[in-house]
């Protein structure tokens, strides 16, 4: 695994671009895919058991998402600081930082977990559940969100392994979760008849599992990165950089999610079956953004190694290369999805209420019609936060959810009086105005001032092109 990792590093600064894309990306889509398997596993056998567990789910999830979201911060800066030092030759300090960004996260991974468990009930009636989704609602968060350390174990390996260009072991260890998750979920929520607490109980169990092995795997001394006791202890320098990088996009990812809150507990107002709908077309446009997602992941690596470096100009080749296969891939896919026939068939897997696939399918077609759009912000996203520019993803990332989706939003509502379908139009509009922002950002050439100091970067610096 050392030596596949040193491999892909070569190809990433001096190699084909494209195969470095595919390397990175590849395993990444794969392993994204198989982490949302939990979610779909779970909104499967939800979808048999009742609308209103299902509705519960959907309506608390983004609560969990805040958590992850802001703690996801801690995990992108890692990465970035990681291959940055990586690229510049400094592998002492890329191994020091590997273990300050492992304490921090399982530091804010068990407080927040506490802190969640106790206003669980007060949260879910906030969001104005009642009868038979609060219910489900209040034990299906309380005992989720006790995953915390397990998911931000996986996170962390992710991130070291993907700082080092090694996609494929996360790949296999989250498999292994979704494998254990695919047995646990029918026999807790449908066997036992445990419904919203099964789900739960499932994917508490499955994720230990795959957070055991990775923690396993970054205790070994075999790895070229790896945990080491006498470097766990929190110190200043690295903590700061930590908060640096990280702060913004912690800030930006968690304000997006409370966004997403807020729509929920907007959906929920036409009903639990809108609510489902809701929830259904999500997951479905998640697995269509899969690949735009992971070649995001892929453009910000390849971005912070080539600028660790002294390579920016390659790093600016590989995004635009990204971005073309993205939005190529979006387009073809989004055209076939949203045909009718496709996109009912799609979401009467996971509801058997003709209401809810109704409502389901027209959110999906006009999602995967306008999917194309996030290749450009996914990967853009990538470039900054690969230059440490991620105070930039976090006025974008808050600025999709607070300003321009709910003031379109309120404009379908009020003056269009387009009902729900008010909610399918302010997600399409608003990506499209935050991938166009993005693009502005990127032609105005900010991402090129690195705001890593790796001590190497500025050497051997190319010079600027105006061929943006």
């Amino acid at each position: 695994m050392k030596r596949i990792s040193e491999d892909v590093r070569k190809q990433v600064l001096e190699g084909s671009l494209m195969r470095a894309i595919l390397v990175i990306a590849v395993p990444v889509v794969i392993n994204s895919m198989i982490q949302t398997c939990y979610n779909l596993t779970d909104t499967y056998w939800l979808g048999k058991v009742g609308t209103d567990a299902l509705a519960a789910i959907n309506l608390v999830t983004p609560v969990q998402n805040i958590v992850i979201n802001f703690g996801g911060g801690i995990s992108v800066a890692g990465s970035v600081l990681i291959s940055q030092y990586l690229g510049a030759g400094k592998k002492d300090e890329a191994n020091r930082m590997v273990n300050q960004v492992f304490s921090c996260a399982i530091l804010f991974a068990c407080v927040c977990a506490g802190l969640i468990c106790l206003i669980t009930p007060a949260m879910v009636r906030w969001l104005g559940a009642e009868n038979g989704v609060l219910n489900a609602g209040i034990s299906y968060l309380r005992l989720v969100i006790l995953d915390m350390p397990f998911l931000f174990t996986m996170s962390v390996f992710q991130a070291v392994s993907q700082s080092r260009g090694n996609t494929v072991r996360p790949m296999l260890i989250n498999l292994l979760g979704v494998l254990i998750n695919m047995v646990l979920d029918p026999l807790l929520m449908v066997v036992l008849n445990l419904g919203a607490t099964g789900a739960a109980l499932a994917t508490i169990g499955a994720k230990a599992a795959a957070a055991g092995v990775a923690l396993s795997a970054l205790v070994s001394r075999r790895g070229e990165l790896h945990l080491e006791r006498s470097e766990l202890r929190p110190r200043k320098n690295q903590v700061r950089q930590i908060i640096y990088i990280g702060l913004p996009t912690a800030m930006g990812s968690s304000m997006m999610q409370v966004g997403f809150l807020l729509m929920s507990r907007t959906v929920l107002t036409y009903g639990s079956q809108a609510m489902a709908a809701y929830g259904i077309g999500n997951k479905i446009n998640g697995l269509i953004s899969m690949p735009s997602n992971a070649m995001g992941s892929a453009t910000a690596t390849i971005t912070a190694l080539n600028v660790g470096a002294g390579k920016p100009d390659r790093a600016r080749q590989g995004c635009r290369l990204s971005i073309a296969c993205s939005v190529l891939f979006l387009f073809v896919g989004g055209l076939i999805i949203s045909r009718p026939t496709i996109s009912r068939g799609l979401v009467s897997v996971f509801s058997a209420d003709e209401k809810v696939i109704d409502m389901a399918a027209d959110f999906l077609a006009l999602m995967a019609f306008w999917a194309w759009t996030n290749g450009f912000y996914n990967n853009l996203t990538g470039l900054f936060q690969g230059t440490g520019h991620t105070e930039i993803t976090m006025l974008s990332d808050a600025s999709r959810l607070w300003i321009y989706r709910f003031a379109t939003l309120w404009f379908c509502e009020s003056v269009l009086h387009l009902g729900v379908r008010s909610v399918w139009l302010s997600v399409v509009i608003s990506n499209g105005i935050a991938a166009l922002v993005l693009y502005i950002l990127y032609r105005c050439g900010i991402w090129r001032k690195n705001r890593v100091k790796t001590g190497r970067a500025e050497k051997g610096k190319e010079k600027a092109t105006d061929d943006e």
